[in-house]
């Protein structure tokens, strides 16, 4: 066969290279198109409303590397599935339909569930082609050398608009292009990865693995999410850490529960933060419950399982007088929950690790209130801070030897 280039210039737009191949033998004969000029600096995307058939003969290009779609019809032809060619938008749909259809009579002898619905939704591209109702034609180009023709140019088409992008990552590896890669950070590929360690399972001590990851809460820091899943007994546990060191100073979070959306704000409790209701004479010590990061509702909830769980206060081993006033603090917290109760939910955290949502920030919750405090000498106890020495220790070392 032959094969001719033709180089040559679309109005409005750039230089295109057309090649046309045609099989003297068998009369086959086949029409694409190149772009002779280099991958632009942006993508493109080209939306047109498609209201008339004057719109159906609109020139297209559209590159190998183009994605077309019409949204009405959830109807794509992804990237790289087809050699970039010149042609209408008619001519897209004309070859999007020869393509359903070279295969049908194949589908009809073995699945004719499937040869149905692909025939009716070729006669839904066909009915397009009439025009009886509009539609959205997109064509989406990373490389920037697609093209649907303004035949009012160069006045500006109100049905047709077009909208430079910048190419993600991905789009630029498709299209073969080098990015000026930075080197990877440590510590940011620490934050992307979740890490795994083997460990025993706290109830049965079968072998177990633990999933460790560091993740970063907004208007906040950095914690350590840990879960661990037991194959054998079905035991599952998670627990948070600080990620950071701990605060020059202590943090007491004040909460005025008024609405059931106050249950949904995320909540960070350290290990080392104790809780008080003081509406219940409610008081959780440190330590309690281990660290968790969830919600409001979901640490009340485990609060009130903390209480219904145990033996000595409703179980066998409870005096009635106790269970009794148990379970109405019980009934008082599912109310707090359900939002039928208002009440002041207060955080303390000698060490500052621990967080409340702000659902005003970056703005100030007319709701909460964060208070920073100095330690006094049994809570730096507590966290073992007054033995601790960080500067100066290597001279004292020495002249003990």
């Amino acid at each position: 066969g032959v094969t001719r280039l033709l180089l040559t210039r679309i109005p409005f737009f750039k230089e295109i290279i057309v090649s046309s191949f045609a099989c003297d033998s068998c009369s086959w004969s086949n029409t694409e198109i190149q772009s002779a000029g280099r991958i632009q600096e942006q993508g493109v995307r080209y939306t047109l409303a498609v209201t008339s058939r004057q719109d159906m003969n609109r020139e297209v290009v559209k590159t190998d590397c183009a994605t077309a779609r019409i949204p009405e019809l959830d109807f794509e032809i992804p990237a790289f599935t087809q050699k970039g060619v010149l042609t209408t938008i008619e001519g897209i749909i004309d070859r999007a339909v020869a393509g359903l259809e070279q295969d049908q009579p194949v589908r009809r002898a073995t699945d004719e569930e499937v040869a149905s619905k692909i025939d009716e939704f070729i006669g839904k591209l066909k009915q397009l082609k009439e025009v009886r109702s509009s539609f959205t034609f997109i064509i989406d180009d990373p490389s920037g050398n697609s093209f649907v023709e303004n035949p009012h140019a160069p006045r500006k088409d109100d049905a047709l608009a077009v909208t430079r992008y910048r190419r993600t990552p991905q789009q630029a590896a498709l299209l073969g292009l080098e990015l000026d890669e930075k080197p990877a950070d440590p510590a940011e590929d620490l934050r992307n990865e979740v890490l795994q360690f083997n460990t025993n399972c706290p109830e049965c001590n079968a072998p177990a693995n633990t999933n460790m990851k560091l993740v970063q809460i907004p208007h906040f820091k950095e914690v350590i999410i840990m879960a661990t899943n037991c194959d054998s007994c079905g035991h599952r546990t998670n627990e948070v850490k600080s990620g950071g060191a701990i605060e020059p100073q202590g943090t007491r979070i004040t909460l005025r529960i008024t609405d059931p959306s106050d249950m949904t704000r995320d909540i960070l409790k350290s290990e080392t933060c104790s809780v008080e209701i003081p509406e219940l004479e409610f008081e959780l010590g440190m330590g309690v419950l281990g660290g968790k990061f969830t919600t409001l509702e979901g640490l009340l909830k485990d609060i009130a399982d903390l209480v219904e769980r145990n033996p000595f206060t409703l179980g066998d081993s409870s005096r009635p007088s106790k269970t009794e006033k148990l379970r109405e603090f019980v009934g008082k917290l599912h109310e707090i929950v359900e939002g039928k109760t208002k009440a002041h939910f207060i955080m303390d955290d000698p060490a500052g690790n621990s967080y409340l949502q702000n659902v005003y920030a970056p703005e100030e919750d007319p709701e909460l209130k964060v208070e920073r405090y100095e330690r006094t000498f049994e809570q730096n106890e507590d966290l073992g801070l007054n033995d601790m020495k960080t500067e100066g220790y290597e001279s004292e070392g020495a002249s003990g030897r």
